[in-house]
């Protein structure tokens, strides 16, 4: 049996829920999470993840790099500080830090590591 491909295109997104709307489009045939770990479930399978799974294409992922970088990281780290658990406050906190100091994981990297 083929498994089916996905082709995600870096030119169609240009932040992590563009990126999460993009993803759905293009792979499931079900309603998901759009968050970081209900990414990484759809990935594992289930969850409308297709028959027998996928294999993933990322066209244009150097366009990706850029725009899901330092500056679209701080942004979703600025957002996760406002819902987050406060005994998790001070883990945001640092890792906004760095991303304001451009060191550190990106939102790709996030997405690259799940995958």
């Amino acid at each position: 049996m083929n498994k089916r491909i996905v082709n995600i295109d870096g030119a169609r997104f240009t932040s992590l829920d563009e990126f999460f709307a993009h993803f759905q489009s293009q792979a499931l045939d079900a309603s998901w999470g759009n968050n970081l770990d209900a990414f990484n479930d759809v990935l594992r399978g289930g969850f409308g993840t297709p028959e027998g799974g996928f294999i993933l294409v990322w066209n244009n992922h150097l366009l990706s790099i850029e725009r899901l970088g330092y500056a679209e990281t701080q942004r979703v780290l600025k957002a996760r500080l406002t819902r987050c658990h406060p005994s998790n406050v001070v883990n945001v906190q640092r890792d906004l830090l760095n991303a304001e100091q451009r060191e550190g994981d990106t939102v790709f990297d996030w997405l690259v590591e799940i995958i």
